[in-house]
């Protein structure tokens, strides 16, 4: 399987990994030397356009919006070797899962299959316009307003940490039209359109992932709202449970990466303390695994998929505590990749949804101990 583009609907998982590894063995996309922000953003364009093109990235997803077909594990496969290999990096690479299953299910027909293909084949990067400053975890707190006016909508608000806006296209954006949870719509917005103002925000960790975005009376024609008027909430249920599943996968893959290279580093191992880690790397993994075969036979994912963000989050801070403990002066002294992902670790148990709130839903939820 090289070139030629193959329906994926019977795809055997373990020949599209083979594949898939024959023709990465023969395409370097290996990323070059620099590895700032911009880099990173240009490298992902380049590995999705070269995967595109050759049908890789392709399989997993419906015709409808240039797909080969095929299960969604395919997906689930591609990155988990992209991020094996370190070509592109986990998190931007990741952000395709959450963003195109919401597109196929909410926005109207002809505009998924417009848009789509260009978030795949790396012509574009998107962002997701979820978190204000006065409600991050607590979504139905939302203040960004969008009142109809004719034919269109007209938007008036504040994002904040909207991962890598400054170089989005297009923002899926969530807004307040009434009251409640029943007052939340979604809309596909132009990152261009008159009355955006994009400001990157500087992370401890030294990298502008993240920015706050402005909407001052931006207009947005009606057929770019995603879904109905009110469904804003639903989508963002819908959305979460796929941040939490193919993403994690490709996560973990990443975290296993760095944790043979502790191994390789340390001159001094902890026996103990890497079991730990491996553990806590290997039960996360095993949960990713089981929500992969779920989403895989087509089962509607929920709140049980806050287990996976808890057990991830744990896993990621127990490696790179574990790094520093072993490498002595790595995190507190020197200017290494060592540093920067601690330092990126510190937040994985806040971004896409606090611990607490995660606890919270586990306990209200899944144990139903009620609201105390």
């Amino acid at each position: 399987m090289s070139s030629t583009h193959v329906d994926g609907t019977h795809m055997n998982v373990t020949d599209f990994r083979s594949g898939l590894r024959a023709w990465l063995d023969q395409n370097d996309l290996s990323p070059g030397p620099d590895n700032s922000l911009d880099g990173q953003v240009a490298q992902l364009a380049r590995v999705r356009r070269a995967l595109f093109d050759a049908g890789w990235m392709r399989y997993g997803w419906p015709p409808t919006v240039e797909g080969l077909g095929g299960p969604a594990v395919l997906r689930a496969v591609l990155g988990e070797e992209v991020a094996t290999r370190d070509l592109a990096e986990p998190g931007i690479y990741s952000m395709v899962e959450v963003l195109v299953p919401t597109l196929i299910s909410y926005a109207p027909p002809q505009l998924a299959e417009t848009m789509v293909p260009r978030l795949l084949s790396g012509r574009e990067q998107w962002c997701q316009g979820f978190s204000e400053p006065g409600s991050g975890s607590d979504l139905a707190s939302l203040t960004t307003r969008a009142v109809p006016e004719g034919d269109n909508w007209v938007i008036t608000g504040q994002k904040v940490w909207t991962s890598l806006a400054q170089y989005a296209a297009r923002c899926v954006l969530l807004t307040r039209t009434g009251p409640g949870h029943g007052g939340i719509t979604a809309f596909f917005v132009d990152m261009d359109s008159p009355g955006i103002t994009v400001r990157p925000l500087r992370t401890m960790h030294g990298v502008d992932e993240f920015a706050e975005v402005f909407f001052d009376d931006v207009v947005v024609p009606a057929d770019r709202m995603l879904g109905r008027a009110g469904d804003g909430w639903q989508l963002a249920m819908d959305l979460l449970p796929h941040e939490r599943s193919t993403c994690f996968w490709h996560r973990i893959a990443h975290l296993f990466t760095r944790l043979d290279r502790l191994l390789d580093e340390t001159q001094h191992p902890d026996d103990g303390a890497l079991g730990a880690a491996y553990l806590a790397l290997h039960t996360a993994r095993a949960r990713s695994h089981a929500t992969q075969r779920r989403l895989a036979a087509g089962a509607a994912l929920g709140p049980e998929t806050s287990v996976d963000k808890v057990l991830l989050a744990t896993a990621e801070q127990r490696l790179f505590d574990t790094a520093r403990d072993l490498l002595p002066g790595v995190v507190e002294l020197t200017d290494s990749p060592w540093r920067t992902e601690y330092l990126y670790s510190r937040a994985a148990t806040i971004y896409g949804g606090t611990a607490e709130i995660q606890r919270n839903i586990i306990a209200r939820r899944l144990l139903d101990l009620g609201k105390d």
